[in-house]
């Protein structure tokens, strides 16, 4: 299998996971000479939050690619990424995280999608849901799941 398209899907917490996220991908796509969708996914009220962090004139006026290029978790990644003289492009989306990651993976094509997450307990996941764990279960690609140190 190719892998020509990995998508690495970010969300709020990932920015303490960046170390680990551009090694992962950087030591997949590397070699397999892959282009990488660096893709935010944003629920509707983060998604309002950074429109007005960042100053959009209004959130009508922004576009979910451009909120996503200008996150600073997606422009350390592309800093990194680009480092690794890897081919790189962004995505964004509002929704909720799980369904929008699958979605992005389905119109990009993704070979493969990486996603980050911690250890969670059962109960945990039960109580407040698992994105990588939605993403896992219904990608229409191979998911790699990198675990933070939190």
């Amino acid at each position: 299998m190719a892998l020509e398209t990995i998508l690495l899907a970010v969300g709020p917490n990932d920015k303490d996971r960046i170390d680990e996220l551009a090694d992962t991908v950087t030591d997949i796509a590397g070699p397999a000479g892959s282009e990488v969708i660096v893709a935010h996914v944003f629920t509707d009220e983060e998604y309002e939050n950074v429109v007005d962090r960042l100053e959009f004139e209004s959130v009508a006026e922004a576009n979910p690619d451009q909120v996503a290029d200008r996150h600073t978790t997606v422009r350390e990644l592309l800093k990194r990424l680009g480092e690794a003289d890897l081919q790189t492009s962004v995505r964004g989306a509002v929704g909720n995280h799980g369904e929008q990651i699958v979605s992005l993976a389905e119109s990009v094509g993704a070979d493969l999608v990486v996603v980050g997450g911690r250890k969670r307990s059962p109960t945990g996941k039960a109580v407040f849901g698992s994105t990588a764990q939605e993403v896992m279960l219904s990608a229409p690609c191979p998911v790699t799941f990198v675990r933070g140190e939190d």
